[in-house]
């Protein structure tokens, strides 16, 4: 897959794509449905479905599991920019592609991020279908997404405190457990050895993915709001560990995501943006 640099001239044509097809639509809410919260879809007020194949400049996953729709509607009584389906570095994307549409939700008017993935657990604390709250993380792809930025705040906070306190308020009152933990993330597409899952352990890891890092540093330093959601679909401890099965990620996945929507509704609800 070729590498395409992205410039003005190309968010301006995207800009002016999604503008001509919805009408001037603007977004409070930026959502990046990762796998355990494809179901928030429901719960949308959809006005507009666009392929990622219709939007100038865009990217296209190529995931089997990730649909490839940029939806934009309501929830919770706010106005919302949602990907349906993300990029991965490991669909050899450069990180500047894989964040372009955190930049396009910015110029939409986009405040506060959600984002969420499928990881797996190192904390020998948590077990399969846990919720995580992304508290930091640490970055093995050994790349950023910042290279185009004049001045950026890479040391600074990647996920706002504010969201996530209102987001653990959320989970108190709906009787959703959560934890809140550190998330490293790796090229992938392959799940890591034994002594993988010591190292980075050892490195202060709770958990481990393959995604999430890149767009939620570039909204951080665009001045969104950023909050990270993990689901633990199964559990990487070096001592007990079996051989990962597709099918029991995706039981553990759809074990949470009620528990993953139902928080990511009412945090959007009880966010403010005066």
């Amino acid at each position: 897959m070729r590498k395409v640099i992205r410039n003005d001239e190309h968010s301006k044509a995207t800009y002016d794509f999604l503008g001509d097809h919805t009408g001037g639509f603007t977004a409070d809410i930026g959502i990046i449905l990762g796998t355990g919260l494809g179901g928030l879809v429901k719960d949308i007020n959809i006005q507009h479905r666009i392929d990622y194949k219709e939007i100038p400049h865009f990217p296209v996953s190529t995931v089997e599991s990730h649909h490839g729709n940029l939806i934009l509607g309501s929830i919770s009584g706010k106005n919302a920019v949602v990907m349906q389906g993300r990029f991965h570095y490991y669909e050899n994307y450069s990180h500047e592609e894989i964040t372009y549409p955190v930049r396009i939700m910015k110029q939409l008017g986009v405040k506060a991020l959600i984002v969420s993935n499928a990881c797996g657990g190192l904390n020998p604390f948590y077990k399969k279908a846990d919720l995580m709250i992304m508290r930091d993380h640490i970055n093995f792809h050994y790349d950023t997404p910042l290279k185009n930025f004049k001045f950026p705040t890479y040391n600074k906070c990647i996920y706002d405190r504010g969201i996530i306190e209102v987001a653990e308020k959320a989970a108190l009152e709906n009787g959703i457990s959560i934890r809140k933990g550190v998330y490293l993330s790796l090229h992938g597409p392959a799940l890591e050895t034994k002594a993988e899952y010591r190292m980075v352990r050892k490195f202060g890891a709770d958990a481990v993915g393959m995604s999430t890092i890149p767009e939620a540093t570039v909204a951080a330093n665009l001045g969104i709001k950023t909050l990270g959601l993990s689901i633990i679909t199964d559990m990487g401890l070096p001592d007990t560990l079996k051989p990962a099965v597709l099918a029991h990620i995706l039981e553990a996945a759809a074990e949470a995501e009620p528990k993953m929507t139902l928080l990511t509704r009412k945090t959007i609800e009880m966010l403010s943006f005066n």
